[in-house]
């Protein structure tokens, strides 16, 4: 008995241990929690797309592949919730041009968001035009000499860092990039139809390397070799893998912006939440009594460890996360519905209070286990095929559910075995029975 009893205070101490960072955490910081754009505002950077070299039918593709790689540069997992979108904005001069509008949550310096899009290198390949090399003067442009770009970075798959160099010579730092399905194919048919003339990698308008191209390449490879440093090479290979820009942007205008529903969403939120909690314990407690009133304190260890992953990970609240945590609350004690439901099933047999937890538990882990199941993978199909709104939504409700399958079957199931009580008698049947009935 006096096993469990430890057991049980570990588990208490675990608790309070998880709730003292969350509120250490929480005076020491300037924001208690990472809100969304919707709740606390953020920075709005607006960019001018440079679409000169682009194709007309080209532009759309070339803007939708601009939009996803930024929102990848500034949501590496997913959960930051940053809005990035297009537009098309046109002059009453008659003119048009393709913006990017990037609005980050939470960051109201805007030197830091600019850091955040990055200089992102604007890759492209392209070929010296005919005869160019013999009318090429010191002025001149590398749209007076090359070609229209004809592979971007929009056609990168990955790039790497190897060493190249032969017998004799120092290993080379080269930066060795591989291309998609479609760049492979455009390269293998550029290389093949071209040979013998000059072709330029170009990094942001720069030249870093002119070769001339002496046979077909067909395996969708090509090593930019421009006399780096180990760890220059290794910097561009990391930028391009973070994804080259498939075409250059211009930032043209900063703003800090206000949440668009401000601190009211907060509280009104936060009051929800407690008096979810509230009505929940209380059910528990009037409903299922002594196992209801122990459900109520793992209930209240899942709330510290959700704050806690929220700091953790970290999570950007937003109205859609909050409304799905106030949501998994109430479905945090579902899985303890069905274990004291088989508990009092047990107890009516005739079995003692510790035989009926354990065949409670025991019975009831089915249904928890496959409910459970379905409720993730919903989770996990909103969160790979959503937007960065749903994505955040979909996050917070798998951990909920993650989460509250853990405190139910481990907290609970720990408390109610440290009581020790092992008896058959009224006094037994009534703090585990149910409503009005023993």
């Amino acid at each position: 008995m006096w096993q469990k009893r430890i057991t049980a205070l570990v588990v208490l101490l675990v608790g309070a241990g998880v709730g003292w960072y969350v509120y250490s955490s929480q005076v020491s910081a300037s924001r208690p929690f990472k809100l969304g754009l919707d709740l606390s505002g953020g920075t709005q950077l607006v960019y001018r797309a440079k679409l000169d070299a682009i194709k007309g039918s080209d532009v759309a593709d070339s803007m939708a592949s601009l939009r996803d790689t930024i929102e990848r540069r500034v949501n590496m997992f997913g959960v930051s919730e940053p809005i990035v979108q297009t537009e098309h904005a046109g002059t009453l001069a008659g003119t048009s041009e393709e913006r990017l509008l990037v609005e980050l949550p939470g960051v109201t310096d805007t030197q830091k968001a600019i850091a955040l899009i990055g200089q992102t290198p604007v890759l492209e390949f392209r070929m010296l035009k005919v005869g160019a090399e013999k009318t090429a003067t010191a002025s001149s442009t590398v749209g007076e000499l090359f070609e229209p770009a004809a592979i971007t970075g929009k056609d990168l798959k990955s790039a790497e860092l190897q060493f190249q160099g032969g017998a004799g010579q120092l290993n080379e730092p080269v930066v060795v990039l591989h291309f998609n399905a479609e760049g492979a194919k455009i390269f293998a048919d550029l290389t093949k139809n071209n040979v013998g003339r000059t072709f330029g990698m170009f990094l942001d308008g720069a030249p870093i390397s002119t070769p001339v191209i002496r046979e077909a390449i067909p395996d969708g490879t090509a090593v930019i070799s421009g006399g780096f440093t180990p760890a220059e090479a290794k910097e561009l290979a990391r930028n391009l893998n973070y994804g080259a820009l498939p075409v250059p942007i211009e930032l043209i205008s900063t703003q800090t912006v206000s949440g668009t529903l401000g601190d009211k969403a907060v509280q009104d939120g936060i009051m929800a939440g407690l008096w979810g909690v509230g009505a929940v314990m209380l059910f528990m407690f009037l409903w299922y009594r002594l196992p209801g009133l122990l459900a109520s304190v793992a209930l209240t260890l899942y709330i510290a460890a959700m704050l806690a992953l929220f700091q953790l990970i970290p999570v950007t609240l937003t109205a859609a996360g909050i409304a799905a945590f106030i949501l998994s609350i109430g479905m945090a004690v579902d899985a303890n519905v069905l274990i004291f439901e088989r508990m009092k099933e047990e107890l009516r047999s005739g079995k003692s209070s510790t035989d009926a937890i354990h065949d409670g538990f025991a019975r009831a882990w089915p249904s928890i286990r496959d409910s459970n199941i379905s409720s993730m993978i919903t989770a996990v199909i909103l969160f790979w095929f959503g937007t960065s709104l749903i994505k955040g939504f979909a996050l917070v409700f798998g951990l909920g559910v993650l989460v509250s399958m853990l405190t139910a079957i481990t907290v609970s199931r720990t408390f109610l075995l440290a009581l020790g009580i092992n008896a058959k008698g009224g006094f037994v049947r009534f703090f585990f029975g149910s409503g009005i009935k023993a």
